[in-house]
């Protein structure tokens, strides 16, 4: 089980490393912006990442469902994601 991602953690983050946390969230605004990509479907590549931590996945299945996602365009993003992490078992 993971631990919970909450305010506080992102909080101290910011505080004990500034610069560097400052340069992430640009990274990640950078990473999400519309590009040659549309925002829709960064944030379902997001949905379905396989890092597998629960609050990433909720956080980018609620950014993918503002953008227009619909519950199909996530499911599917999310059997491509698992078809990929099962072939490289």
């Amino acid at each position: 089980m993971r631990h919970p991602v909450t305010a506080e953690i992102g909080q101290r983050r910011a505080e004990l490393a500034p610069a560097i946390n400052e340069a992430f969230d640009n990274f990640s605004r950078a990473v999400f912006a519309e590009g040659a990509l549309p925002e829709k479907t960064k944030q379902l590549i997001a949905v379905a990442h396989v890092t597998q931590r629960p609050h990433c996945i909720q956080r980018h299945t609620r950014l993918a469902q503002r953008k227009g996602a619909d519950p199909h365009e996530i499911m599917e993003a999310i059997w491509v994601a698992v078809e990929m992490r099962a072939g490289g078992a």
